[in-house]
């Protein structure tokens, strides 16, 4: 699990630094291979007291789960499928998802998002995600998970939430604008809502409502918004993403070679991010996954049947990826 290091090799302490903490996008086994990098992280600094979290898409799964104090060890125990008391019915939900979406509606999920490509107002990528049929798979057991974490550590369910330390990244379908959820900026939405929002994949899940928008996974629009901490007063950022490799591997099946170049692109501008954010003084510290997480993770990151094989090799493979970061000028 290799890290590398953008910006100075100190930061300007007063007390101590402020700390950012962005959890990407990736699926299923995104949030598995992200959970055994948060136990390693865990050892340097309380990730729970990162002073903003930032979450796309699986990454808002395990960013709500810090912001309801969710220990640690009870997110790995959810991913063992060990979880108890509330948590135990959206474990059972969970199970029955598949690896495969639901067989969607066949008609464009947003035409106005592919018009807006057409006329040049957002990149092609974000476009072509609206040609996409429109989906319809419920986050049953996301919805479950959500609010059950909020039962068990009494957070109210629309306000306390939102105080500007957590920032759910979604996308508004009809426009292509990037919505920070938890910004003070932002429109009014539940945790719940917020996390449903960022975790609707295109094509697969029905866009999320929210004040009578459409919104769906913030993953199309960035892998991990890192660019939205450029503003922000926060010195050291952590990063985990998933779905970029900085030490890639070389696999022979044509599909997994082609999973490879799209995630060399994410890796590509991830750190195009990384490097203008060190380039503004703040220490970015980027970890992905290596080619053991990747051999485990296979093409596929919505795989549930893999997720316990993806979470105990991260969490072996995480045992210091800290204490072997390389420093990028």
């Amino acid at each position: 699990m290799p890290a590398v290091v953008f910006g100075p090799d100190r930061v300007i302490r007063r007390e101590r630094p402020q700390v950012g903490l962005v959890l990407g996008a990736g699926g299923v086994l995104g949030a598995a291979w992200m959970t055994g990098a948060l136990a390693c992280l865990q050892e340097r600094f309380p990730v729970a007291d990162a002073d903003l979290v930032v979450g796309t898409s699986a990454g808002s799964v395990l960013a709500a789960a810090l912001r309801c104090r969710a220990s640690i060890d009870e997110i790995v125990a959810w991913q063992c499928g060990d979880a108890t008391g509330m948590l135990t019915e959206s474990m059972v939900l969970a199970a029955q998802d598949g690896p495969l979406p639901p067989w969607p509606q066949l008609r464009p999920g947003s035409l106005s998002l592919a018009r807006a490509a057409l006329l040049l107002q957002v990149p092609p990528w974000v476009g072509a995600s609206g040609w996409l049929p429109h989906g319809r798979g419920r986050h049953v057991a996301l919805r479950s998970l959500v609010g059950a974490l909020q039962a068990c550590h009494q957070l109210d369910a629309h306000h306390a939430w939102a105080d500007g330390r957590t920032w759910i990244v979604a996308m508004d379908y009809d426009t292509g604008r990037r919505v920070l959820f938890g910004h003070p900026e932002a429109p009014r939405a539940s945790l719940t809502d917020a996390v449903v929002a960022s975790c609707s994949i295109p094509g697969w899940y029905e866009p999320a409502r929210i004040g009578g928008r459409r919104y769906v996974d913030g993953g199309v629009r960035s892998a991990t918004s890192l660019s939205v901490l450029g503003g922000t007063d926060v010195q050291e950022v952590y990063v985990l993403a998933p779905m970029a490799s900085t030490e890639p591997d070389h696999p022979l099946q044509p599909h997994l070679r082609l999973e490879r170049r799209v995630r060399q692109l994410l890796t590509r501008l991830l750190l195009r991010e990384a490097k203008a954010l060190g380039a503004r003084g703040k220490r970015v510290t980027v970890v992905t996954p290596g080619p053991r997480d990747l051999a485990v993770m296979g093409a596929n990151l919505m795989d549930p049947k893999r997720r316990q094989a993806v979470l105990e090799v991260s969490l072996s493979s995480s045992a210091g990826p800290f204490g072997l970061q390389a420093q990028v000028a």
